[in-house]
């Protein structure tokens, strides 16, 4: 599996290349897993997200936040310093558990929690597809699926200004029954441990140890020109 450590300038491009190494690897390209920190904050909606419903827009205008979305589903979320955006591109072969969506999640957040569990105790899979310690979410987690291939991205609250989130979010419109009505803040927690040494467990337990020399330039500017780069892509909910 290649390794990419990749943050590009633009957050279109950003989101534009989870997608593009999805369908690389759609065409014959290797697996991969990606690391990547956005340093500001931006709130990014699930493909079908409202922002209405989802987000607290007049808030995020006042404060220069954009509100970008992906070609994943699931909920919104806030990125910015601390938390740390993890991206999977799997073979549906790697696994038969990958062929099927929840057992997919399953089996991929479990060995994401047990690479971490050393360092953060008690944590494990909790509602559908996300991460949770002692009951309070520090990962989540959304899929977009082709025909032999899967995306699997998230993002994980190292040491991140959690107050960002009620900040720019609404409650959201539906819930993990874990979640029993509470706020943000009382929901979500970071997991406290260093970035670096996030992704060097996470790199050891998926094998990704073939560092990426390259990535698909040339589909990232061909998704921005269809989407990601288009205000009417971000905007259309």
């Amino acid at each position: 599996m290649n390794l990419l450590e990749l943050t590009l300038p633009a957050l279109a491009d950003n989101l534009a290349l989870d997608e593009a190494l999805l369908l690389d690897a759609e065409a014959g390209g290797p697996e991969t897993l990606r690391f990547w920190e956005w340093p500001r904050p931006a709130v990014i909606l699930g493909a079908g997200g409202k922002r209405a419903d989802e987000t607290h827009a007049d808030m995020c205008e006042r404060d220069g936040v954009p509100i970008v979305r992906r070609s994943s589903g699931g909920g919104a979320v806030v990125l910015g310093s601390g938390c740390l955006n993890y991206s999977l591109v799997l073979a549906y072969d790697r696994d038969p558990a990958l062929g099927d969506l929840h057992a997919s999640y399953c089996f991929i957040l479990g060995k994401l929690a047990d690479a971490l569990a050393p360092l953060v105790p008690g944590i494990g899979c909790a509602g559908i597809s996300d991460l949770a310690a002692g009951g309070r979410k520090c990962a989540g987690n959304a899929q977009q699926r082709k025909r032999t291939h899967l995306l699997h991205h998230g993002t994980l609250l190292c040491s991140f200004d959690v107050n960002l989130i009620p900040r720019y979010l609404a409650h959201p419109p539906r819930e993990p029954d874990y979640r029993r009505q509470r706020s943000h803040l009382d929901f979500v927690a970071n997991v406290n441990v260093p970035l670096a040494e996030v992704q060097r467990r996470l790199a050891k337990a998926w094998q990704a140890n073939s560092v990426a020399s390259s990535w698909p330039e040339a589909l990232v500017d061909k998704l921005k020109g269809e989407k990601y780069g288009r205000s009417d892509w971000h905007e259309r909910r």
